[in-house]
């Protein structure tokens, strides 16, 4: 192997945690995965065990490491794309207090609508904001810790969040990247913390941790550290980031109005620009890894989380069946059995309330207009579709309110590789879809690029654009255009017409799981 330098990158997700080990070039040299649980200890809670965390990065950067016969001595630096919105309380001790509250967890209604309501209510909080907050937000969750965990809070040095703690793991130091940080309530254009906000409603600013950028390093592998992963002491962390700024640039979306879209466990829509704009009808506006661009982010709380639903469901035979061994490229193919529309049936994909084009954390899935001629791959189809008209919602906010056209979309995450669902958002949206190498890695490759920056191998962030190359394009097919805009209609009128009637199921339901718990 010629002698050069590499970059070990990990993607510390929802579900488990890949690592890569990335050439300065961007060639992906290796790869590994290792997953861990979430643990659901009421309705709408969502926790993780720090530990599990580490543990896998710690697996997995030895794995890459093995697998690519590379030399400690070669990494030039290790860094982190994270799941965003994560809380865990950090004790003197520097050990953690309690599991950590993650993205998913929405316990914190109350504290949300108490919030906006110190503003004079959510469309003032809005406007001076950017965003309506939900129980799922970071503001709110934190003090629904300080309300009811108080001797947690009171105890706690400061809050960290997946990245923060990660880094903390790997050099010591308890520090808040500005892209994550920017998730909590981040001033764009002072790059500090929202101060008198986070005041105001009630949290202590002391709490928060010193910020860092993305391209910065932090510090050097402790021992300990360095003796988990397999490398040297001292090697260098960088400040790494949330997953959707890092996959923008695993993307190529890194010039002024370049858009991306995601596909993961979530979803997500994101645009990069050197404004600061304001974020409105759920579209956020959050740091970018490039310390002088902006992200405006529009996420979907269940995309591929849909999928695994009705893998999980429907396809429980298949998935036992040692002659299976990929059940969503079977279901790619039973998709392609059904026609556009699905036989006009629809699904809206909200399995666990939603951020954007809606922000409701009462919300839920539904299927619409169910007839005995539907099958069960008719179902599987109206979940891909489900999620592309969600995708179109949110595309048409960000061109329309922002004024950022988006004629091309580059697809990444794990649903980039179904060529089917790849053509259904097509058809759907009415525009080029174009999927990238490593779809499934563009978060940890996005940071490993984001760290050859901060070495200084390129000299900007637009630099990077010739760096990721497009594998495969999907053109829409005009001939499908008639049924699916008729269905997107009623896409969007199912929730006006059913929202309240969410909430009201929804609060009796989970007032009445409290009671049972309690």
């Amino acid at each position: 192997m010629t002698s050069q330098g590499y970059i070990v990158a990990h993607d510390v997700g929802t579900g488990g945690s890949k690592a890569i080990l990335v050439s300065t070039s961007g060639e992906v040299m290796a790869r590994a995965f290792h997953p861990y649980l979430i643990h659901y200890p009421r309705p709408d809670w969502a926790e993780q065990d720090p530990e599990d965390w580490w543990r896998a990065v710690a697996i997995t950067t030895r794995q890459v490491m093995e697998r690519a016969g590379v030399a400690p001595r070669d990494v030039l630096a290790m860094v982190y794309a994270t799941q965003m919105l994560g809380i865990v309380p950090m004790g003197r001790d520097g050990c953690p207090l309690r599991p950590a509250i993650i993205w998913l967890d929405g316990r914190a209604p109350e504290q949300a609508a108490r919030i906006m309501r110190k503003f004079l209510g959510r469309h003032v909080f809005a406007a001076i904001a950017g965003a309506e907050i939900s129980g799922k937000d970071g503001l709110p969750k934190l003090l629904w810790l300080k309300e009811n965990e108080p001797e947690v809070y009171y105890r706690m040095q400061c809050f960290l969040d997946v990245n923060g703690y990660l880094t903390y793991r790997a050099t010591g130091r308890m520090v808040f990247e500005w892209s994550c940080a920017s998730a909590f309530g981040l001033d764009l254009k002072k790059k500090d913390w929202l101060r008198s906000i986070i005041r105001y409603v009630g949290l202590d600013m002391e709490k928060f941790p010193p910020l860092v950028r993305s391209i910065d390093q932090v510090g050097g592998l402790t021992t300990a550290a360095a003796r988990d992963c397999g490398l040297l002491e001292g090697t260098p962390v960088f400040g790494g980031g949330g997953d959707a700024p890092m996959a923008a640039v695993g993307a190529g979306a890194v010039r002024e109005g370049d858009g991306h879209i995601s596909l993961g466990t979530s979803g997500w829509v994101g645009v990069v620009t050197r404004k600061t704009p304001t974020g409105r009808h759920g579209v956020a506006a959050i740091h970018s890894a490039d310390p002088t661009k902006a992200l405006l982010f529009a996420e979907m709380e269940t995309a591929g989380a849909c999928l695994k639903w009705i893998a999980d469901q429907f396809y429980r035979h298949e998935q036992a069946d040692p002659s299976i061994p990929n059940v969503y490229a079977l279901m790619d193919e039973d998709v392609e059995t059904i026609p556009p529309g699905s036989d006009f049936l629809v699904c809206t994909p909200w399995m666990y309330g939603e951020r954007a084009p809606v922000s409701d954390t009462w919300v839920r899935a539904t299927f619409f207009n169910i007839s005995a001629d539907h099958r069960r791959e008719h179902l599987l189809r109206a979940v891909y579709e489900g999620v592309a008209y969600n995708l179109r919602w949110m595309i048409e906010i960000v061109e329309r309110t922002f004024g950022f056209p988006m004629p091309v979309l580059r697809v990444i995450g794990g649903g980039a590789r179904g060529a089917p669902w790849m053509q259904i958002i097509a058809d759907v949206t009415g525009r080029r879809v174009e999927t990238t190498a490593h779809p499934q890695e563009a978060g940890a490759v996005g940071a490993a690029l984001t760290t050859a920056v901060g070495l200084g191998i390129y000299p900007d962030f637009e630099a990077l654009k010739s760096v990721i190359r497009v594998t495969r394009e999907f053109h829409p097919q005009a001939e499908h255009a008639g049924v699916y805009n008729l269905l997107y209609a009623s896409y969007r009128r199912l929730y006006h017409s059913l929202r309240s009637l969410y909430r009201d199921v929804n609060e009796v339901r989970f007032a009445a799981s409290d009671k049972l718990i309690v």
